[in-house]
């Protein structure tokens, strides 16, 4: 009997470490694959265009509404301070529009501008048959398979997947 406690407590052992295993590659891979993706994606946006830029102007595009700067702030998980910085950037290049809250004049609402559109679009098809191919190379099908994994993984990562 407590050899087979025993046994049970080895393979438990085991079976955790081979897990943590499991979950350091996931994350290393995950960690390699967002700053290959991230300088790949850098080096083909507009010139002056960041990554930061790039994204608040992707979901304004997608979300197709206002947002304030607290909730895209809190969409990218940075700092009000830092999310005000790329905002007044976005402004300055024309490709974004603040206006007040007309119903309370502490907050205002951020919109993507025609301009701001037109620039996403075109970081969109600089990078966009890169990673086109790169999809290709390793076949839609598989993709197709690994992307409930992903979407599985960000949203237990928001804190949502629970």
């Amino acid at each position: 009997m407590a050899h087979e406690a025993m046994t049970t407590t080895k393979n438990d052992i085991e079976r955790d470490q081979s897990s943590d295993r499991l979950a350091a590659s996931l994350f290393a891979e995950v960690f390699i694959a967002d700053q290959l993706s991230r300088s790949l994606i850098s080096h083909a946006l507009p010139r002056g265009m960041q990554i930061s830029h790039f994204s608040v102007l992707n979901l304004l595009a997608h979300v197709n509404e206002e947002r304030t700067p607290a909730q895209l702030a809190e969409a990218f998980h940075v700092t009000r301070g830092a999310m005000t910085n790329t905002l007044s950037r976005l402004e300055w290049a024309g490709h974004i529009h603040i206006r007040p809250d007309w119903d309370d004049a502490r907050r205002k609402f951020v919109s993507i501008s025609p301009a701001g559109r037109a620039a996403r679009n075109a970081a969109i098809s600089a990078f966009m048959p890169i990673i086109g191919e790169i999809v290709r190379d390793i076949g839609a099908e598989r993709v197709r398979l690994a992307l409930p994994v992903l979407r599985e993984l960000r949203r237990r990562l928001e804190g949502d997947g629970d």
